[in-house]
């Protein structure tokens, strides 16, 4: 089992401190080779030992190793060669640690394994992205260099391999391939990162009993690490919470969890949530020793009693009660520009919230002021959004198909893992930080319509049967003859000729309806398409022969509110907080006939009394009232 040693508060002298590193990168391109090379202690699955791993020759799951740094003191040097003790200099930044410890998280890099690597960038604190230096960029390459941009601010590239290229030529060769690759690093967060050119496991000798020769340039790798990579904040404060990647029994001990810790502390003989049951802590063990207390950002070892390991391989451990059950969560979208695939409501995508990826289905609205609360604007239903142009305030309602664990604060990325792994394409579509977690089964109704108004543009055609008088014609097909017209009354009809008008209300019981004209009819519109069917029928003459009639369309655009909250005030259905701009000013404007009415729509809900008042004027004015 491995452990990190217990993390400090960065600042606080004499005290260890631990960094998490994500070793990504194409497979094939020597990250196990350079884990092992760097490292000083193991985990029970590190270093490919899965025996499928070796079997295959590429690493199938997460592996977690460490190895530990010192800094010489102020008034002496690093002693010889080693890299393993870096000058005193070195250490002003971390807060004169009295030891820094980096725990590699070895990730996959077959394409078909990139849920295993999207769990495990979510626990890093900064990347080592490595890079074959006879192969420069590849497919997987760039999806890792996606991730990193997701989940860390800091990037050391690594190109590896560079005793394969001749060594007359070697320097030359890797300046060629360090501007190229940092050109291609330019448009993302990580331009000018640090550069480190190592072979972490050199060819050998022709003599099979030959010694393996020496990794190269892991001394400078390693001082670029020390040197750049981020101070992280940890604090014991908050819910303990606890990512657990590797989980196995021992018999008459117990069951082991090992993981990092996301936040807050633990203590042997804590009860601690896990696989929704509660468990008490028995032992703890940080770096393979006996600890009492590991805090956030360490690795760790949990021992539990009474726990079938096979209920938990991966997931969340945390304070009883602290993490939420969600069916659904809001987020506010930051698009994956590389991602080429449209992006579309009602499709199924892969969501992944730390170690667990569940499908879920997609429902993306857009709010014309992103900085304002959702609740207090009407949202856009988007059938479709490119993340290559994504608009402005471009949000999404992720509903999973089973319940998931969901911290608060975690990072949410949504994927398509479904994609043939043999195209050349990103399979990272978006990603972003909850804004609302619905944690009830009957989200769409207790929750949702308190917390966004997202309304469907729509539109129905109709044709038109007959003129009545000048101001007023009746239209067929709008409805079927079952369909309530209350709430369309007042909405606004345009006719394939220009003019407009407003929905009157029904004409006969077979779904027609009449329509007020806003202007006058012309007499040669009147006379063309007046009196109806009984007109043209007498209009025909006793040979039976008639004009025949222009089709003229009545069109009707409106919007349909998705989630309501309707209410009532003495008996009266006023409005609806769900209601949409159009329809709600349609509502406004039947009402205004009768000022009583209005100051009931306007008083129903006093604490969204400043929130309809553009909509009272724009009502107001479209009614021609003062």
């Amino acid at each position: 089992m491995i452990c990190g040693r217990l993390a400090a508060v960065p600042g606080t002298e004499g005290m260890p401190l631990n960094v998490n590193i994500g070793v990504l990168g194409h497979v094939d391109s020597g990250k196990t080779s350079l884990s092992k090379a760097l490292s000083t202690q193991a985990s029970t699955a590190s270093f490919d030992k899965n025996p499928q791993s070796q079997e295959r020759g590429i690493t199938l799951d997460l592996g977690f190793s460490t190895f530990s740094v010192s800094f010489a003191d102020e008034d002496s040097s690093a002693t010889g060669s080693s890299w393993r003790r870096l000058p005193a200099e070195l250490s002003e930044r971390w807060g004169r640690p009295a030891e820094l410890q980096f725990t590699l998280v070895d990730c996959p890099g077959h394409a078909s394994l990139i849920r295993a690597v999207i769990g495990g960038a979510q626990i890093i604190d900064a990347v080592m992205l490595v890079v074959d230096a006879t192969k420069g960029i590849q497919t997987q390459t760039a999806e890792c260099l996606v991730l990193a941009e997701i989940v860390c601010s800091c990037l050391l590239l690594v190109i590896n391999k560079v005793d394969l290229l001749p060594e007359a030529e070697r320097d030359r060769s890797l300046d060629r391939l360090s501007k190229r690759l940092l050109k291609t690093l330019a448009g993302t967060k990580f331009a000018n990162c640090p550069v480190a050119a190592v072979a972490a496991s050199p060819s050998g000798g022709d003599a099979p009993d030959a010694a393996a020769p020496e990794p190269i340039g892991l001394a400078n790798l390693v001082k670029q690490l020390v040197a750049t990579a981020p101070v992280p904040t940890r604090s014991p404060a908050g819910p303990f919470l606890f990512a657990v990647d590797h989980c196995y029994g021992i018999r008459g001990q117990g069951t082991v969890l090992t993981g990092t810790v996301l936040a807050g502390c633990v203590r042997v003989g804590d009860t601690v949530e896990v696989a929704h049951e509660q468990r008490r802590v028995k032992g703890m063990q940080v770096f393979r020793k006996p600890v009492d207390f590991a805090q956030q950002g360490d690795r760790l070892g949990l021992c539990v009693t009474q726990l079938d390991p096979r209920l938990l391989e991966r997931g969340l451990v945390c304070a009883p009660g602290s993490v939420p059950t969600i069916h659904a969560l809001l987020l506010p979208v930051s698009p994956v520009p590389h991602y080429k695939l449209p992006v579309r409501s009602k499709s199924k995508l892969h969501v992944s919230l730390g170690h667990e990826t569940a499908m879920a289905s997609l429902l993306l609205f857009q709010a014309p002021r992103p900085d304002q609360p959702l609740a207090e604007q009407f949202c856009e239903y988007l059938d479709e959004a490119s993340m290559r142009d994504c608009p402005p305030g471009l949000h999404a309602l992720l509903e999973f198909e089973r319940p998931v664990l969901a911290p608060p604060s975690a990072t949410v990325i949504v994927s398509k893992l479904d994609v043939d792994i043999n195209q050349n394409v990103c399979r990272i579509a978006m990603h972003g930080r909850p804004l609302e977690l619905l944690t009830s089964a009957d989200y769409r109704t207790a929750q949702l319509p308190k917390l966004v108004r997202v309304y469907r543009p729509k539109c129905r055609r109709g044709r038109l049967d007959r003129v009545k008088d000048p101001y007023t014609v009746v239209v067929t097909g709008l409805f079927r003859k079952e369909t309530a017209l209350d709430v369309f009354i007042g909405l606004q009809v345009s006719l394939s000729t220009g003019q407009q008008g407003r929905i009157e209300g029904s004409f006969g019981q077979s779904g027609k309806c009449t329509v007020r004209m806003s202007e006058p009819l012309s007499d040669e519109f009147c006379q063309r398409y007046g009196g109806g069917k009984r007109a043209k029928k007498g209009a025909s003459g006793g040979d039976g022969a008639s004009e025949p009639v222009e089709s003229t369309d009545g069109l009707l655009d409106y919007e349909s509110a998705l989630f309501l909250d309707l209410f009532h005030q003495d008996g009266l259905a006023v409005l609806g907080a769900g209601l949409c701009p159009h329809r709600l000013a349609a509502q406004l404007i039947r009402l205004y006939s009768d000022p009583a009415h209005l100051v009931l729509v306007v008083n129903a809900r006093p604490d969204e009394a400043a929130f309809y008042a553009e909509y009272v004027e724009r009502a107001c004015v479209a009614s021609g009232a003062p």
